[in-house]
């Protein structure tokens, strides 16, 4: 069996890079998966009328209680392999989009079934498993620690 097999076709997702600006430097937040409680970023499937970054507005909310504006245009995309309910593998493409957090909130739908955590990009890239957001959250640490504007 090839990867073919496995992974039929990429499917989409979007999710939302949460950057906040510290006295120590920027920070970008982490969450846990509900099912292998793995580091990763809010992320979600397409909504029907909402567009992609509006989708990750919604699944910073719903996942991690986070408010802000992501950016028009993602910044990158990372691959990760997922166990559907069904028990078949699916390989989703997630878009991510840059999101200043410009509040959060206590209580948020998934609250209970998640945890979070305010990292350096440096610290965060340590912790997820994915190399593609691994990467991600390097090259974000390099432009803000840099001073460039974000795009």
């Amino acid at each position: 069996m090839n990867e073919i097999d496995v992974y039929p076709k990429p499917i989409q997702q979007y999710g939302a890079l949460c950057f906040r600006n510290t006295a120590k430097g920027p920070q970008v937040l982490l969450i846990t998966t509900r099912e292998t409680r793995r580091w990763m970023i809010p992320k979600g499937w397409p909504i029907s009328g909402l567009k992609p970054r509006k989708v990750a507005e919604r699944e910073a909310w719903e996942e991690a209680g986070v408010i802000g504006r992501a950016k028009k245009k993602p910044f990158g995309e990372f691959l990760y392999d997922k166990l559907m309910q069904d028990g078949s593998g699916a390989r989703p493409v997630v878009a991510v989009f840059l999101l200043e957090v410009r509040r959060s909130r206590k209580r948020f739908p998934e609250m209970a079934e998640r945890d979070s955590v305010w990292l350096t990009p440096i610290e965060a890239a340590r912790r997820v498993e994915e190399p593609d957001l691994e990467r991600l959250l390097l090259k974000f640490g390099r432009m803000v620690g840099r001073g460039r504007r974000l795009p």
